[in-house]
């Protein structure tokens, strides 16, 4: 398959970003990188035949909607197709539960291992999301390590990355609450007659 494996590059928000597509799908994302070569190497490490092309409609409307999504427009990206050839049925299963969360909120590495089957999983889940070949489209950055702390991310940047994500997302990101949290609900004045 890897020799039917295109890739190309696009500027976002945040860099220069990169999509890898197959005849079933996309087959690898990627957040910035230092450079050009190594956005490339990332790909063809993966797929050592694959080609720098164009990319179908399909592509180019994933692009798009990953470029909007990277400027703070919603959207949750479900619907663009994966190639999940290769991957582990727990892999699968942790994409997937990834994928419902939406623009703007997190979970954490326990809730989708409670949901997968139990919290002794947790690790195994964060293992998963640290070898997402489809990040953004797959969004690791808003799975959150418990007290809502980030955890590790392994992008180009670590935390600082998967932090500017979800702040674009408007996400909040700790349990600390905010000016307005703390603040006690306005009674409105009364008034005399």
């Amino acid at each position: 398959m890897s020799s039917r494996v295109a890739y190309t590059f696009f500027d976002t928000a945040i860099g220069t970003c990169g999509i890898a597509w197959g005849p079933d799908g996309i087959v690898g994302a990627s957040l910035p990188e230092e450079s050009g070569d190594d956005l490339k190497a990332r790909f063809t490490s993966r797929h050592p035949d694959a080609r720098e092309g164009a990319p179908p409609p399909d592509v180019q409307d994933a692009i798009r909607r990953i470029q909007a999504l990277l400027r703070g427009e919603a959207d949750d990206l479900c619907d663009i197709a994966l190639d999940d050839t290769g991957l582990s049925d727990f892999s699968r299963r942790v994409y997937e539960m990834a994928r419902r969360i939406p623009p703007g909120t997190t979970r954490t590495y326990g809730e989708i291992a409670k949901e997968m089957g139990g919290l002794h999983l947790a690790r195994e889940v964060g293992q998963a999301l640290g070898r997402n070949p489809y990040p953004i489209i797959v969004p690791c950055h808003r799975v959150l390590a418990a007290g809502g702390k980030t955890g590790g991310f392994s992008a180009t940047g670590g935390i600082q990355t998967k932090f500017r994500m979800l702040a674009i997302e408007r996400a909040k990101t700790d349990t600390t609450p905010s000016l307005f949290d703390e603040l006690p609900l306005a009674v409105p004045p009364r008034r005399s007659h």
